[in-house]
């Protein structure tokens, strides 16, 4: 992929914007509530950072994926989290606070971890040299500078200009998913020769992806009988991934269009299984507040 205005500004000033609107959401309360939910922000954490990748890998080398879009793969699962998840799980009925926890507390683990796995990638898959591989310290602080920077000073506002950062919110949210929008576009517009093929071959990769990891989030938290706002919340922090970072790494890290495919199909994709949830949660919800009407 060519080096040009879009992958040296653009797009990493859009993934600056996006993480810092979804740090002026933050509070260090979000991450004292490790205390208040030790075992569900266990689990969420475990499934993100853990689970998560072992599952990318079994579809990345079990569905006959050209190398490029096996890396997209493991680098969509590298990036756990994402200010997308918590609006998810707000209109999913599901714990909110939660949410917020664990993708603050991801946002922190996958600046470390993100290269590694994608190392492993590139390694499995594309048969990279060591000099082709990311360098680990350098994506370290540039991930820093990109994600978790922005956030802390997002944090920073939240906390010294409470009223202005909570006034800008929603126009921060709302143009970040205008950028968000533009980034998925460019991508696509990069690839336009064979969508069409890229969409059959991407498509039911990225939907299975999806809709197996919010299986497995929420069966996980069932399994250790969480309550139904925790599942939920768990469900989708582990199944809608950070898309916009992975298709930032794939385009200004990594340098190669096809590798961001994957994460950009996912970004429209993840919305078609979130919406099904919303939906059920709503229907569910209605009808346990009837019967617990009639119960009263």
């Amino acid at each position: 992929m060519e080096t040009n205005i879009l992958t040296t500004v653009i797009l990493p000033l859009s993934l600056v914007i996006i993480m810092l609107g979804m740090g002026t959401t933050l509070v260090l309360a979000d991450f004292k509530r490790v205390l208040i939910y030790p075992k569900a922000v266990a689990i969420g954490i475990v499934g993100q950072i853990l689970i998560l990748p072992v599952v990318g890998f079994l579809f990345a080398s079990q569905f006959g994926l050209k190398p490029e879009y096996a890396v997209g793969v493991m680098v969509l699962v590298a990036c756990a989290g994402g200010a997308t998840s918590n609006m998810i799980v707000y209109l999913a009925k599901g714990d909110v606070a939660l949410s917020v926890t664990l993708t603050a507390i991801s946002s922190c683990i996958t600046v470390i971890s993100i290269p590694f796995i994608i190392n492993f990638a590139l390694h499995e898959f594309m048969d990279a040299s060591d000099d082709a591989v990311l360098p680990i310290g350098t994506t370290n602080m540039k991930l820093f500078v990109f994600t978790l920077l922005p956030v802390m000073l997002g944090m920073w506002l939240r906390h010294k200009f409470t009223a202005l950062a909570i006034k800008l919110e929603k126009p921060m949210n709302r143009f970040a998913s205008i950028l968000f929008v533009f980034i998925v576009c460019s991508i696509m517009f990069q690839e336009r020769a064979g969508l069409v093929e890229t969409m059959l071959t991407a498509g039911p990769v990225a939907y299975g992806l999806n809709f197996i990891t919010m299986v497995l989030g929420f069966s996980a938290a069932r399994a250790f009988k969480l309550n139904d706002q925790q599942s939920i919340a768990i469900s989708i922090e582990v199944g809608v991934q950070n898309s916009a970072t992975g298709i930032i790494i794939a385009t200004t890290m990594l340098h190669n269009a096809e590798i961001a495919i994957i994460p950009a199909v996912y970004s429209l994709i993840m919305y078609l299984n979130a919406g099904v949830l919303i939906g059920l949660m709503q229907v569910y919800m209605k009808r346990r507040g009837m019967a617990l009407a009639k119960a009263i």
